[in-house]
């Protein structure tokens, strides 16, 4: 084994493939990495997290490094600290993010509030898999203390980027499902401040997630659908496990699918700086469209949003995000944040005074089908390149897997980040279209497979 990371940060079952072995090791890998100074360490409800912080702060203060726990709070407020902090080398959050509840993980963070480079995980993964630790001597051993305050400071930036009088003039009822995770800890609270009229579900923290799974998609808000629509809400808003993400309902009760979501706040970041707009080549060509008819321009990245992030950091880009419901503000931070991406969905509502069903409705339709096809990770190179070579003659956009384009949609075929698949993602003006397109890239990917 040569690499640790995967698509955002290091996950894996607990027991056999995370376990307090391992985080006390990445703990000295990223202490050495970063050559002492203070590290921040977070982590979100799930019940394993207490004995991977631990391990993770012991082998940071090994290698010299004096850690400042933050306890549980969102990983955008551990990033949110870091950024905001000037004196931070970085983070560890101890976090598996959407994963089911056997899982958990560990995600380094930089200096400037970001996910680690590329460069900086090997780097990591260099000494971690050579033993290059450094051993503190005695006398140099780190320390730890608690900060209490992180999640005040993060409230009070994610309420200075929004039109808090406008949102508050409107008084929207919003329904928040936080689903047991660490947004539990924020968001409820943040609507209040705002004026809204909050209905919680799922909002005490628990890692064994008793009302859903951490994952907020259409299968796994049922409660939350039908409680916006017995209460005739405005909005429903849930979050992931570690609540940098956001997904929506909206005002009768049908879930807001990612892309739409994402065009909604990609078209208002636009009029109002103008400029660029980050996303991966999986996102629907609504963001697109909605952009460019607002003036702007999208740059389309690899998926996974440390890439979408830094782009966004190199490009001086004014919004950018993933149709997952990851959504990242740069006047902010240059992360995926949840509470961000909720407030300013509200302040989005205040500010063009309709609802969210009817803002929907006037987007682009674009119809989505996405399939999974099975792919041993030692084949999925040659896969791919055979893939390439099948669609030879066409247009095509190779920037992360083999997207194909079409005057009436587009396939895209990617090997997943993280596990033994493919992904095909097809969109087009009609479902039909859609399926028939998604059908293609699953057939390319087993024609493929099939040619040994």
């Amino acid at each position: 084994m040569t690499r640790l990371f995967g698509t955002n940060g290091i996950r894996g079952v607990i027991g056999p493939e995370m376990n307090a072995d391992l985080a006390v090791k990445v703990g000295r890998a990223i202490g050495t990495f970063v050559s002492g100074g203070a590290v921040a360490l977070a982590r979100d409800p799930r019940l394993s997290g207490p004995m991977l912080a631990r391990a993770a702060a012991s082998g940071l203060m090994s290698a010299g490094c004096d850690v400042i726990d933050l306890g549980l709070v969102p990983t955008p407020c551990a990033q949110y600290f870091v950024a905001k902090s000037g004196q931070v080398k970085g983070a560890i959050v101890v976090t598996a993010s959407h994963n089911p509840r056997e899982f958990n993980g560990l995600k380094a963070i930089d200096s400037r509030g970001m996910e680690m480079r590329r460069e900086d995980e090997e780097a990591i993964e260099s000494i971690f898999f050579e033993s290059r630790f450094h051993v503190a001597p005695w006398s140099e051993v780190g320390s730890i203390r608690a900060d209490d305050a992180a999640i005040h400071r993060y409230t009070e930036g994610v309420l200075s980027k929004v039109d808090g009088d406008a949102i508050r003039k409107r008084a929207p009822s919003v329904v928040v499902d936080p689903g047991n995770g660490a947004g539990c800890v924020m968001t409820p609270y943040l609507l209040r401040s705002l004026g809204c009229r909050v209905l919680s579900l799922n909002a005490q923290p628990d890692g064994a997630f008793p009302g859903r799974l951490p994952e907020p998609t259409p299968d796994h808000l049922g409660d939350l659908i039908r409680v916006v629509r017995e209460v005739h809400a405005d909005i429903g808003i849930a979050h992931d496990g570690d609540a940098d993400r956001a997904t929506f309902v909206d005002d009768q009760g049908a879930f807001v699918v990612g892309d739409k979501s994402l065009a909604l706040l990609a078209r208002s970041a636009v009029k109002s700086r103008g400029g660029t707009v980050v996303t991966p080549v999986s996102t629907s060509t609504v963001v697109e469209d909605v952009v460019r008819a607002a003036g702007g321009t999208v740059v389309r990245t690899r998926v996974g949003s440390p890439i979408v992030a830094r782009t966004m950091f190199e490009t001086g880009a004014v919004f950018g995000g993933e149709e997952n419901g990851g959504a990242i503000f740069p006047e902010h931070q240059f992360c995926r944040d949840g509470a961000m991406s909720a407030a300013k969905m509200l302040e989005l509502l205040a500010h063009e005074g309709q609802a969210l069903s009817a803002l929907v409705a006037a987007l682009p339709l674009y119809h989505i089908k996405k399939s999974n096809v099975s792919v041993p990770v030692e084949r999925r190179e040659a896969v791919l390149a055979s893939i390439v070579e099948l669609a030879k003659g066409r247009k095509v956009d190779t920037t992360d897997g083999v997207k194909i384009l079409e005057k009436d949609g587009a396939v895209l075929v990617r090997p997943s980040g993280t596990e033994p698949i493919f992904r095909v993602y097809a969109e087009a003006r009609t479902p039909a279209r859609a399926d028939a397109l998604a059908d293609e890239g699953v057939a390319l990917v087993k024609k493929a497979l099939g040619g040994r």
